[in-house]
């Protein structure tokens, strides 16, 4: 073994010796990250799952003892018309206020921004960021003064010779579905604006110039080149709408009876008003699944990849 050889097996030992090192630092920097994770991360998670089938409650013998009952609480939950309806409000409430909603009139106030000069936007901005900044349950005061029945648009319809009207009593669900609106446009309108603002003008100016519409131009050239913006905003947007729960339970309690009764106003009256929180979070479970096939289809749906 000459000595070429030799040195250059050293440099190797000491470059995978210092490689171990490095290894063995990062794993002991990210170890106490990685023990917060499986505590408050995985561990609930997991409890979840393994408190969904049994029988666990907050009063009773079910207090004392948990029993596994498999998928009794399921059973339970899909012969129940409660349960049934909750899904129908559920899936309005986030086509409505989520799809449609926040979505599209976040889009529109993004290409309508788009021009404008610095100062404009940010003075829209600073209004329209306002609602979502505040917390849900000032959102939800805030719609309770204005659409509540000595509120401020019934004063404004009575001023100008109209009835009032009981409006969340009469459209409990249109109520609650504009709040949630106003409240969550502002995020769809930051990621657009991004999105859009990434679009090379030139590849705009080079469509008008083959005389391409502004719609052509929009629809042709601009949406597909966002079109993963749109994904991902779609998910975040409905991901965060069927976890709303603060805002419908504030403003108007999931009733009149069941009428704005989503899966987490559901959900909550199971568990810590009737106790049963095996049932409970059997129910979370299924707000889980409704998300994960809402994104899964999302993503289909536009053909993109992640």
């Amino acid at each position: 073994m000459n000595t070429n050889t030799v040195v250059s097996q050293t440099v190797t030992i000491k470059q995978k010796t210092k490689k171990d090192h490095t290894l063995l630092k990062s794993v002991l920097f990210l170890l106490p990250a990685w023990i917060l994770l499986l505590v408050f991360f995985v561990g609930p998670i997991l409890l979840t799952f393994y408190f969904a089938f049994t029988n666990l409650s907050l009063t009773g013998s079910e207090a004392k003892s948990v029993q596994f009952i498999g998928f009794q609480n399921f059973l339970s939950m899909f012969q129940d018309p409660n349960f049934r309806i909750s899904v129908v409000k559920t899936i309005v409430f986030l086509l409505f206020s989520a799809v449609i909603g926040q979505q599209v009139l976040g889009f529109i106030l993004a290409v309508l921004m788009k021009e404008k000069n610095k100062t404009f936007r940010r003075i829209i901005g600073i209004i329209v960021i306002a609602g979502w900044v505040t917390p849900e349950i000032v959102v939800a005061f805030c719609w309770v003064a204005f659409l509540g029945d000595n509120g401020t648009l019934n004063m404004l319809l009575e001023h100008i010779g109209l009835k009032p009207v009981t409006w969340m009593y009469t459209f409990p669900m249109v109520s609650v579905i504009v709040a949630n609106i106003w409240h969550g446009t502002a995020f769809s309108m930051l990621v657009f604006q991004a999105a859009l603002d990434d679009v090379p003008k030139s590849v705009e100016e080079a469509a008008v110039v083959d005389g391409a519409s502004r719609f052509q131009v929009m629809f042709r050239i601009v949406l597909p080149m966002v079109k993963g913006s749109i994904v991902t905003n779609m998910i975040l947007v409905t991901l965060q709408t069927l976890g709303v729960f603060t805002l419908i339970y504030a403003m108007t309690g999931g009733g009149p009876g069941t009428s704005t009764q989503t899966l987490p106003i559901f959900m909550y009256n199971q568990a810590f008003v009737n106790y049963q929180l095996g049932y409970g979070t059997a129910i979370s479970l299924i707000l889980l699944l409704i998300g994960i096939c809402a994104s899964l289809f999302y993503i289909r749906s536009m053909k993109v990849n992640v």
